[in-house]
């Protein structure tokens, strides 16, 4: 499977809500020759750090695409910039984050740099983030982690308790 983290907390001028920038989101991605396959319930989930900026909007998708996992990085990237991510710094509030959490089994851990990061899949901090693993959970709960191969529940029961996520029930 192709994993995919979304994630947003600021509104946006011309999509609007977190929820509703992420919907119009999803609408893009044929365009960008990544095809939905599945994905999770959206998310509300407090910063990661601890911070006072707006709570998170999160969900995770499963994709297709013939893009190798440099080009499919590069697509995201361009989606984030068409939505208008701004990078400040690190963890800051954003209108859109897209995040290439694993890419198959395929295991990457190069120097090669995108965006001033070391590209690395499976990413490299999925497994301590609740609003990464519930929404996976949510969608396919027998996935084991591509480099560790420890199950869903397994690191789920590992992470911190000050983590605090919750599922946003369809109206």
């Amino acid at each position: 499977m192709i994993l995919i983290g979304l994630g947003a907390n600021l509104p946006s001028e011309k999509f609007g809500t977190p929820i509703e920038t992420l919907e119009s989101c999803l609408l893009k991605f044929p365009q960008h020759n990544l095809f939905i396959k599945a994905r999770s319930r959206w998310f509300k989930s407090a910063p990661v750090p601890i911070s006072d900026q707006p709570w998170y909007i999160n969900g995770v998708l499963s994709i297709d695409t013939e893009q190798s996992p440099r080009e499919l990085l590069n697509s995201l990237l361009a989606l984030e910039n068409e939505f208008g991510r701004v990078r400040s710094e690190p963890n800051a509030p954003r209108v859109l984050d897209l995040d290439l959490i694993a890419y198959h089994d395929q295991i990457v851990e190069d120097d090669g740099k995108i965006e001033d990061k070391p590209f690395c899949i499976p990413h490299p901090r999925m497994h301590e983030r609740a609003f990464v693993l519930l929404p996976i959970k949510d969608m396919n709960s027998s996935w084991k982690h591509p480099k560790s191969h420890k199950t869903l529940s397994y690191l789920i029961s590992k992470l911190s308790d000050d983590q605090i996520i919750e599922p946003i029930e369809a109206e």
